[in-house]
């Protein structure tokens, strides 16, 4: 058995959602000095490779100590959508559907290329791997209830389009600014204004976290390593998310994996 690292490296240049506190790491103890090194970190839950819990966006939802470990490992697929998805791209689960078999239970990592786009990458882009990259349609929400998928992943900062997402609704002027730059691109894409508010209603905001968190359906964030591996695309494979046994923790660094019989 071969295992197939997915995850992405973190330290002090990860790149971090807007606003939340940065990955700060330091020596608290050093070998000359004390006999031994020792660091001390200070950061959000949501950095690097994460695994939300249900916790995250309900109140007395699961946190990650109660996930049980049936649902972070098992079989499933990583699917690739990196050739079909651009800036601010829109993928369905008739895309999903079209690459590989998935079926009832399964865990479902999608690979849309945009890990490249992080800071650990030499093609590294922070205003594009935050404010540009795809998402879902929001038809995903009930594919995945219906799959009965507990566990699903990205290669992106969020599960969501960036549409959805807070870069501008509750930020400053420079968040505000950011948002009117991206919703013109989305417009562009779709034609209208109009398409984009059919598209993107204000109910739909953070969609997949609202709608699929009161259901035990939650995910990892920022997939990396191998996750670009075409040896491990669109196939039956074993797959896992680890994060540490966090009491009450609504999200956890986590590494995920995919074992092949190699």
């Amino acid at each position: 058995m071969k295992i197939h690292d997915l995850s992405q490296p973190l330290n002090q240049d990860a790149s971090f959602w807007p606003f939340y506190p940065p990955f700060e790491v330091k020596y608290i103890k050093r070998k000359s000095e004390h006999g031994v090194n020792a660091q001390y970190i200070m950061t959000s839950n949501h950095m690097g490779t994460h695994l939300d819990a249900p916790k995250h966006f309900v109140t007395n939802g699961k946190t990650i100590d109660q996930l049980p470990l049936d649902w972070l490992y098992g079989e499933g697929v990583i699917v690739d959508l990196s050739k079909e998805l651009d800036d601010l791209d829109v993928f369905t689960p008739e895309m999903i559907e079209k690459k590989a078999e998935i079926k009832n239970g399964d865990i479902l990592f999608i690979h849309t290329g945009w890990h490249k786009y992080s800071f650990y990458s030499p093609e590294g882009d922070e205003e594009r791997y935050i404010q540009r990259h795809p998402g879902p349609h929001h038809s995903i929400c009930e594919w995945l209830l219906d799959k009965k998928i507990h566990l699903w992943g990205v290669d992106m900062i969020s599960t969501d389009h960036p549409m959805n997402l807070p870069i501008g609704r509750f930020l400053g002027k420079g968040g505000l600014e950011h948002w009117a730059k991206v919703r013109k691109l989305v417009e562009k894409k779709l034609g209208s204004s109009e398409k984009v508010d059919e598209m993107f209603p204000a109910e739909a905001y953070q969609l997949t976290h609202n709608a699929l968190f009161p259901h035990d359906c939650f995910h990892v964030e920022n997939l990396g390593g191998e996750i670009g591996n075409p040896a491990l695309h669109n196939k039956r494979l074993i797959l896992g998310a680890f994060p540490w046994k966090f009491q009450g923790g609504e999200a956890a660094f986590c590494r995920a994996v995919a074992f092949t019989q190699e």
